[in-house]
This record gives structure tokens, sequence and C-alpha cells, in this order.
């Protein structure tokens, strides 16, 4: 990470930036990636640095883009599970961030949020101009440089809808743009090859997430594969590692008749997993980041999302899966939302 100026042009007089995401998961950061990039483009030497906690896995995404100067971890609140204090913690830990933008020696912070810690960091770092959504008065008051935007108050999940609105607000574009990303080629080969064996259509199965009430079950992962290949597709298990032990769980649920067409991929980086989603036909997932990365990549994504808000980015690839109860989607309903996507049908 470099917190220098070395690499800056003292005679482009557009402003050295840095942007903060707030939120710590990786669809969070799919949704902002184009916006942060419209942001360097207006930014000294085209370039941005990004501040975002170690869960969206911000220096695997886009660490190596021309447009990324550095990333700033913010260990602000590790997820749940992790069971440890986080670096930036507290006041302590907000004071460490603030000195660590400082010596950056930025011209423009811009907070992808509404919150008034991070507004207080912005302040204490010192950097000139400070913009935020601003719908709180407690941060308003840290900030300088409006407009400003309201707290969104509809059906989706807020994250996207309010960076759209702010991005909005200050003519960076003047509508909302949808996420899009698009995996390095080397790995997309790489992908191409390792599942070129599976039967088609091939879906994708996003088996992992960060909480556990958000877990549709192994159980239906397994039943839905098994309707699936019966119909003569494929199926691959994608996550992480920490995923490896559920999909294990999942494939011993088969027959072993069924597996010929069965793969797991736990084991790739993640723009690995982004490639191999761009591989795979359909994605079925929990509310999980790869749902999102799925449709970023644009390939129709299903996600089990229960009574949640709704992940609203993309009217064409993302589908929300509703239901009063996550247990309440069955594997038929998929099944036949999945029927109706391969006869081209558009999802509510």
């Amino acid at each position: 990470m470099s917190e220098t100026r070395e690499s800056t042009d003292s005679r482009d007089p557009k402003p050295r930036t840095v942007v903060v995401l707030q939120y710590a998961g990786i669809g969070d950061l799919i949704w902002h990636i184009p916006y942060f990039r419209m942001i360097a483009e207006q930014s000294q030497a085209g370039r941005v640095t990004v501040v975002a906690q170690p869960s969206t896995l911000t220096k695997h995404f886009i660490g190596h883009e021309p447009w990324v100067e550095a990333v700033i971890e913010h260990d602000h609140r590790p997820r749940r599970g992790e069971k440890r204090r986080g670096a930036h913690a507290g006041f302590a830990g907000m004071w460490r961030m603030a000195q660590q933008l400082r010596a950056g020696r930025f011209d423009r912070i811009i907070l992808f949020s509404g919150r008034s810690s991070r507004g207080l960091i912005a302040w204490l770092s010192g950097i000139p101009v400070r913009q935020g959504f601003g719908y709180r008065f407690l941060q308003r008051i840290f900030l300088n440089s409006g407009p400003y935007i309201e707290a969104y108050k509809g059906p989706s999940l807020a994250v996207y809808p309010e960076a759209s609105a702010f991005m909005v607000a200050h003519g960076y574009c003047p509508a909302p743009v949808i996420p899009h990303m698009t995996p390095p080629l080397a790995q997309l080969a790489t992908m191409q090859a390792r599942l070129a064996h599976l039967p088609r259509p091939l879906y994708a199965f996003a088996i992992g997430t960060s909480e556990t009430h958000k877990q549709w079950g192994v159980q239906n992962f397994a039943d839905l594969a098994c309707a699936l290949i019966a119909e003569g597709g494929g199926v691959m298990l994608l996550g992480g590692p920490g995923e490896v032990a559920l999909a294990r769980e999942i494939e011993a649920l088969m027959p072993e008749k069924v597996r010929h067409a069965l793969t797991i991929v736990t084991d790739a980086p993640v723009l690995g997993s982004a490639a191999a989603l761009q591989v795979a036909d359909f994605c079925v997932g929990n509310d999980t980041g790869m749902t999102n990365v799925a449709a970023a990549v644009g390939r129709p994504s299903f996600v089990i999302i229960g009574s949640r808000p709704t992940l609203d980015q993309d009217p064409v690839n993302m589908h929300n899966v509703t239901a009063e109860k996550l247990s309440d989607i069955t594997v038929e309903r998929v099944l036949d939302l999945l029927k109706e996507a391969r006869r081209g049908a558009k999802h509510a």
C-alpha cells in the first residue's frame, strides 16, 4: 500500500482523491466499482485510493486496476465469527485511520456513507474537501462540500440506491449505473478448460454466506443439483476455502450416479471465481457476494433472499426469490424459475 505522493503529477490540477466504502460485503464492493472508476477519471492522474473493510476483498478484486492507486484496509468491525477486535475499532482506531489518511496528503475524501463516524474520520484527517451522503446532521457537521442526499426508504437494500443517488447528485453520471465487471482473460481461459467436461447448461451454486440465517440449506442445494443434472445439466458448487466442508456435505447427499456432472470450485482466487461464473450459464445462491458477481459478469443470478430487502441493482440479471421465510422457498419453485430463464423469460 502506498501512502506517499510519489506517483502524483503536480501538473495535474484535478484533486488527489480517496474514496471510503462503508459496507463490509463483496456485493457492496461490486455495486460501487463503476462509481469508483468514474471518480478516478476526475481525480489526479486518473486514479483513486480506496478505503474498504478487509471482508470486501477489495485488494483482490480491484487492487490491480490501473485506476486504483492503493487500497487501504479499514479494519473497523470484523465479521461475526472472527472473534477479534478490529485495529480501527473505537475512537482510538478512528484516530489511527484518520492519521493514516492524513499521511496520504489527499485533496478530497468521498464517503460512500451516511454515518457520522465516517464523517468524523474525514474531519480528523484534515483533508480539505470532504463529501458524503450527509442525510444525518451529525455527519453533515463534519462535511464541507455538498450536495447531500436523502436516506433511501424503499423496498431494496439501501446500499446501491444511496450510492447511485450520491453519484447523480454530484454530476458523475445522469442515472444509476448497472454494475459490470470483466474477469481477466487468463482466469477465464483457466476456468473454461477446467469446466469444459461438464454438461450444459451449467449452473453455478453460490453456496457460502456470511450469516447462517441467509443459508438456504445443504439438502436444498443437493436436491436442486440432482434435479438439474437429471434434466441433462451440469452443476458447479462455488465458494472459497471456508466452504470446502459445506461443498463436500452437499456432494455427500447426492447419489454417486449423478456426481459425474458435478464439480467443486473452492480453491480459486476471487477473480477466478468471477471467471467461473462467466463460464456458467446461470447462478443460484444465497444472499452472498458471488450472486452479485454473477450478475455483474452478465449471468442470470437467482438469489434465495426470503423476506430480506431485495437486490435491485441489475433489473436484467439479478432475480430475487422472495418468501415470508427462507424455508418457504422450495426446490420446485427454483426449478420452475430456471426453466423459465432457459426459455428467455424475464422475472420480477
